[in-house]
């Protein structure tokens, strides 16, 4: 690698101004989910391709559609009886939390299970995968 390369991976190094999400707060019917372990948000924007027949035979442009908001969310299943309907969750909230208190957090609200899987490893505890749709994201 040349020295200019070099110089510049190290000026980018320093000067980054990354931030990073931090806490991340499942709320159910008001009660706070502690059993979380990870949030994988995707966001499918609905823009479908417009098929027309002409000469060149492309795409000619497309069509805006319906935005979707889709979780996959592992937690940790609890011995006591504090565990959640996992299958039957409506209507929850849930906020990531960036570590630096000056960003915006950013909330998923009414989100809805619609699919749960037990997960079991031999090194970990006993886990819950649910996937979630959102109806609406805001950053606050």
């Amino acid at each position: 690698m040349s020295d200019v390369a070099l110089n510049r991976k190290k000026i980018m190094a320093n000067n980054t101004d990354a931030t990073y999400a931090g806490a991340i707060i499942m709320e159910v019917n008001g009660r706070e989910a502690m059993e979380l372990i990870s949030v994988a948000c995707k966001t499918t924007i609905g823009r479908k391709p417009v098929k027309t027949m002409n000469r060149r035979g492309r795409i000619r442009g497309y069509a805006d559609g319906i935005t979707e908001y889709e979780l996959s969310v592992t937690a940790a299943v609890p011995i006591d009886d504090t565990e959640i309907d996992w299958a039957n969750i409506t209507k929850a909230k849930i906020t990531l939390y960036p570590i630096n208190a000056e960003e915006k957090r950013t909330s998923y609200l009414d989100c809805f299970s619609i699919s749960c899987s037990d997960k079991y490893e031999v090194d970990n505890e006993a886990r819950i995968d649910i996937e979630m749709l959102a109806l609406d994201r805001v950053e606050e």
